[in-house]
C-alpha cells in the first residue's frame, strides 16, 4: 500500500512539475498583419503654417484595400511637408490595447516598412514615381527601426509646380523576418494600401 501511495505521489509530482514549467513558456508572438481601420495622413509644412490633413475609413476592418479616402490631398506649390502617419483599429474603443496602432508598428518597426507612389512631376524631391514595386525611385524617409533600414511614419516632401488629377498612394508591409535593405513592397503582407487624390494649388 505504501508502494502505491508513494506511486502515485511521484506521479501528482511530475504532472505538477510539467504544469509548472508549461506556464513558465511564453507564448510565441504571432506575427499576423494589423487590423487598420483608419489611417491619418498629416503634412505639415516645415516653415509655418496649417497642416494638411486627410483620412480613409475601413469602418468593418475586411481589408487593406477597403480603406476609402474622406478627401483629396491638397499641397501648396513649392513647399516642403513633413508627413507623419498614424493607424487606427476603430473597431476598439480609445485607450484599449490595440486601438492607437501608430505605436505597435512603431514598436515592431524592424518588421513594417511605408512604401509610396506618386503620379510623376507632382514633387521635386523626391523625384520620380515612388518605391512601390515595380518602381525604383527613393523616398526621404525620417525614420528607421534598429537595424537602420526606413520605417515610414515619418517623410518629407517637397511640391513642385500647381497640377491636379494627381494620385498619391500609400501601402504598409508586414515583413517578419525577411525586411532587409533589397525588401520591397512585393514582399510580406500588406497591412495597408490606399489610394488619394492628389492636387498642387498655388501658393
Amino acid at each position: 500500500m505504501k508502494r502505491y501511495f508513494s506511486f502515485i505521489l511521484l506521479f501528482a509530482g511530475a504532472a505538477l512539475s510539467l504544469y509548472i514549467s508549461g506556464c513558465d513558456d511564453d507564448p510565441e508572438k504571432e506575427d499576423v498583419p494589423e487590423l487598420v481601420t483608419k489611417i491619418k495622413l498629416t503634412f505639415t509644412p516645415v516653415t509655418g503654417g496649417s497642416p494638411v490633413v486627410v483620412t480613409a475609413v475601413d469602418p468593418d476592418g475586411e481589408g487593406p484595400q477597403d480603406l476609402t479616402p474622406d478627401g483629396s490631398i491638397n499641397l501648396r506649390e513649392n513647399t516642403t511637408y513633413q508627413l507623419s502617419i498614424e493607424l487606427f483599429n476603430d473597431l476598439l474603443n480609445p485607450g484599449e490595447e490595440g486601438y492607437d496602432l501608430t505605436e505597435e508598428i512603431e514598436e515592431e518597426a524592424d518588421e513594417h516598412q511605408f512604401f509610396f507612389g506618386f503620379s510623376s512631376g507632382v514633387f521635386s524631391s523626391p523625384s520620380g514615381t515612388g518605391n512601390i514595386a515595380p518602381s525604383t525611385g527613393s523616398i526621404n524617409y525620417l525614420d528607421e527601426d534598429s537595424n537602420g533600414r526606413p520605417l515610414g511614419l515619418l517623410t518629407e516632401w517637397t511640391t513642385a509646380g500647381i497640377q491636379s488629377g494627381k494620385s498619391f498612394r500609400v501601402v504598409l508591409k508586414h515583413q517578419p523576418g525577411i525586411k532587409s535593405a533589397t525588401s520591397t513592397s512585393a514582399d510580406g503582407e500588406t497591412d495597408v494600401d490606399v489610394t488619394f487624390a492628389l492636387s498642387i494649388t498655388g501658393s
